[in-house]
């Protein structure tokens, strides 16, 4: 069957929220979706439940259950979607989330209005913790990007520009497909790898005002390191050799007006990655030493590249010193920069 939409929705142990998550989708006012869940072997009743929908509700026949051979992940679940979709969009849910009845309707009309090949909503952060709710809500303002070069210049302009997750957005499947984009195969920051270099791939984007996601964090939540006693030092590493491996595929990008604020974007996500070292050094084992963590720095670039560009040319020129100093120096000088820019 043909679909003009699939919301895929990866599930691991969700049982405490998944039919917060399926109502949500279920409740769209969009006719045309496939709702796909993709089973990635948890152990609780999550599948079940889904089951239980699939039979009773009257879109029963629009939910189709797809399994991996075993755990692999959200990366690894990702790319199954991106593989299985049957729609011409593609829309990812997380399944602890919850999305607005007109989201679906909302974002796709905007995609036909405008021939945009991803449309962002706006969404609100529901925060819980200690038994207290916090919703913070993250507005865009109403844009559209319709020219070469003008949706990632405007993505690379600050770190924190567009949302670094891969949910809350409508986009052509083909743009996977096509450029052969897949998730990095890992458990953290798997979206923020994936959505390093996408906008490089767009050409016409929306961004818009209106509320159309609920993004919970919560305590247990995979991405929450806070609450954990024990951090394997291998996620970590493996994260970064995930930018590293995006760092290392620069060329084709060193000719557009935005390759400065890109490369810098980079540099930051990889001080980053130090800086949570640092933060929660405590419960990584075993720990990372000196020379690993100045290793994340490694950069690309030469000196002389950087003294050409016209943007963030400081900026660049700084993250580029914590890789020319000697380990010692260089992780000083990190530490010292986080606790002055308060990130420990």
């Amino acid at each position: 069957m043909e679909y003009e939409v699939t919301i895929g929705i990866p599930v691991y142990n969700v049982e405490k929220y998944i039919r917060r998550t399926i109502d949500s989708a279920l409740a769209q006012t969009f006719g045309s979706i496939e709702f796909l869940i993709l089973d990635d072997c948890g152990t609780d009743s999550s599948i079940d439940i889904v089951k239980e929908y699939q039979q009773t509700h009257p879109r029963g026949k629009d939910i189709r259950i797809i399994s991996q051979p075993q755990n692999g992940g959200l990366g690894r679940a990702r790319n199954r979607i991106i593989e299985e979709a049957q729609g011409k969009y593609l829309f990812h849910l997380d399944a602890d989330d919850a999305i607005a009845p007109n989201t679906i309707q909302l974002l796709y009309e905007n995609a036909k209005k405008y021939n945009a090949q991803i449309v962002y909503g706006s969404h609100i952060r529901v925060e819980q913790l200690n038994g207290h709710t916090k919703e913070i809500p993250v507005i865009y303002p109403s844009l559209q990007f319709l020219n070469e070069n003008e949706w990632p210049s405007y993505v690379y302009r600050k770190y924190d520009q567009i949302q670094a997750m891969t949910w809350n957005f409508l986009i052509e499947i083909d743009i996977y497909r096509k450029n052969n984009l897949r998730h990095k195969p890992i458990n953290f920051w798997e979206d923020v790898t994936f959505t390093l270099d996408l906008p490089t791939y767009i050409t016409r984007a929306v961004l818009l005002p209106e509320i159309t996601y609920y993004y919970y964090c919560r305590p247990d939540s995979l991405s929450n390191y806070k609450s954990r006693k024990h951090i394997d030092k291998q996620e970590i590493k493996t994260t970064a050799k995930a930018v590293e491996e995006i760092k290392a595929q620069t060329d084709r990008l060193r000719d557009k007006p935005y390759f400065a604020r890109r490369m810098y974007k980079l540099m930051v996500i990889d001080f980053y990655i130090v800086c949570t070292v640092f933060r929660h050094q405590k419960v990584i084992s075993p720990s990372f030493t000196k020379q690993e963590l100045h290793g994340m720095m490694r950069t690309p670039l030469t000196i002389g590249e950087i003294l050409h560009f016209r943007q963030v040319r400081i900026k660049n020129i700084i993250l580029y010193t914590f890789w020319i100093l000697p380990p010692s120096l260089s992780v000083f000088a990190m530490r010292m920069t986080a606790i002055i820019r308060r990130l420990i």
